[in-house]
């Protein structure tokens, strides 16, 4: 397969890139993970004007309708620059659910803020006991009047913090549907978090939350809230391919540079072999990032969902052996604030265990095969 980018796409890369590489250094980023939101809402405005807020959302809907792949490119880069900003939760997460469940009159209400960057919204699905089954879930969704009572408990809301609008899934009899709810909602109780790579997150209690009959998203939401779930995926994985792309360029060049007895350290042989296996690992993972974004919008859900389990949990293998062996190597300096290097470690920790463990997929892969 060719898997070279044309013009339009090289640009979108390298347009993320620069922004970054001008925008986003590594003491600008560290004040931002500092500051009390813990995001920059000046670079978020600034990811808007660029029209990186709209790659997800379809040109008959005004914005650039680049897909899967754009989410692919656009995440390298900012795996690469570690951004702390909320562009997997609201630019790809939510805009992909409202895209694909909202009526016109909703995607005409929230699309145009989402792409500018005026509003932030946020996928509010993951329970502590739901795992990766979609229907696993017990927050609940009863008909009240002309409109939902909603109760229950998500785990780990990235970004429902700085969001103004959560979308919710919840039980309705046997099937799932999604509601939009305000995040200031009277029954709303946020109890924010920091996740180990210092990204803001919170648990989203729900206590009898009145929403009206215009709230809910669509009708029977499994199919689709599964098909945005795999799409964020193929999004995370872009995100944590640029990461380990890093870490690994790092690492050699302190190779290079780090002498020992006399010699860079990066001259004595059982270090590269390491280092070899390192990039065996990184190239792996490449190839199950574009695995993962070509397969995310597969019509076929089974195949679909085998192959972002299986490129979920090979990456995760990958970011944790590239990871674990990059810290090794920097010896304790690896483990420091002050090096970059940590920092990277930290967001391949996240990546493991975020949208499913690398061990849950490794299930699931090994469920789908069974079937098969």
């Amino acid at each position: 397969m060719d898997f070279s980018f044309n013009e339009e796409q090289q640009m979108l890369l390298d347009t993320t890139r620069r922004f970054i590489a001008e925008r986003y250094g590594f003491e600008h980023r560290a004040k931002v993970l500092a500051s009390d939101d813990g995001w920059s809402r000046d670079v978020w405005t600034q990811l808007g004007e660029l029209g990186l807020l709209a790659i997800n959302i379809p040109e008959e809907d005004g914005g650039i309708g680049a897909g899967p792949l754009g989410s692919l490119l656009v995440g390298n880069a900012i795996g690469e620059g570690l951004l702390l900003e909320p562009f997997l939760s609201s630019a790809v997460v939510a805009t992909q659910a409202i895209v694909q469940l909202g009526s016109p009159a909703q995607r005409e209400a929230w699309l145009p803020g989402l792409a500018s960057g005026e509003l932030i919204a946020v996928l509010a699905h993951d329970e502590v006991s739901a795992g990766v089954d979609v229907q696993a879930i017990s927050t609940q969704a009863v008909a009240v009047g002309d409109g939902w009572e909603i109760s229950g408990r998500k785990s780990i809301v990235y970004h429902a913090p700085a969001s103004q609008l959560m979308l919710v899934s919840a039980k309705v009899g046997q099937g799932i549907g999604l509601f939009a709810i305000a995040t200031d909602a009277v029954g709303v109780q946020l109890l924010p978090c920091t996740t180990v790579d210092g990204q803001r997150a919170a648990d989203v209690i729900l206590d009898k939350v009145h929403v009206g009959g215009d709230a809910r998203l669509g009708g029977e939401a499994s199919e689709a809230l599964q098909s945005v779930l795999d799409y964020g995926l193929a999004a995370l994985c872009a995100e944590a391919f640029g990461a380990m792309d890093r870490i690994l360029a790092a690492t050699i060049a302190y190779s290079r540079a780090r002498v020992q007895f006399g010699a860079p350290i990066g001259s004595f042989q059982a270090l590269q072999h390491r280092m070899a296996e390192m990039l065996m690992h990184l190239e792996q993972a490449r190839s199950m990032s574009y695995l993962a974004a070509t397969r995310c919008t597969d019509p076929d859900p089974q195949a679909r969902r085998a192959a972002l389990s299986a490129a979920k949990a090979l990456m995760g293998q990958a970011a944790r052996y590239i990871g674990q062996n990059a810290v090794q190597l920097h010896g304790g300096m690896g483990m420091t604030d002050e090096l970059d290097v940590s920092h990277y470690f930290k967001r391949l920790l996240a990546f493991e265990l975020r949208c499913g463990s690398t061990d849950s997929h490794l299930e699931q892969y090994r469920r789908h095969l069974r079937a098969a």
